[in-house]
């Protein structure tokens, strides 16, 4: 009886398992780039966390812009929107947990930290210069 019960909890433990979205490809990041007006591709890679492209917008100007690989959303520094300044970012960041934050580095529409997390290990964060919520913390050294 007791086995039974063990492998039954086993069983609901292993089927209630969280499931993570996953992260887009380079072929979906494209379309999403294409859908949102950008005529050309150049380059596109993952750096930091992030997808990297480099793209060319309707008006024909060329630039680097970041893409979110789990909700595949645009930061482009040109698309009117406003950015956060340093000091914003840096309360969020505190507010998020963040400590001991050593740089700061706006990249477009995106704001890059080196601190250390409520575990006290050093992190990279990645921010969303729209609204400052994180996009990514990865251990220091960590980024793919």
């Amino acid at each position: 009886m007791k086995t039974l019960m063990i492998a039954a909890a086993l069983a609901a433990t292993v089927t209630a398992a969280p499931t993570f979205a996953a992260e887009l490809g380079a072929a979906e990041v494209q379309a999403k780039l294409r859908a949102a007006g950008y005529t050309q591709v150049h380059e596109l890679e993952r750096d930091d966390g992030m997808w990297e492209a480099e793209v060319t917008r309707a008006d024909g100007s060329r630039d680097d812009v970041l893409i979110d690989p789990a909700k595949g959303e645009i930061f482009d520094s040109a698309n009117g929107r406003a950015v956060l300044d340093a000091g914003r970012i840096l309360d969020l960041a505190a507010k998020a947990g963040y400590t001991r934050i050593t740089e700061v580095d706006r990249d477009g529409a995106t704001w890059s930290l080196d601190a250390y997390n409520k575990n006290n290990q050093r992190v990279d964060v990645r921010m969303s210069g729209y609204d400052g919520r994180v996009l990514s913390s990865r251990r220091d050294g960590w980024w793919d």
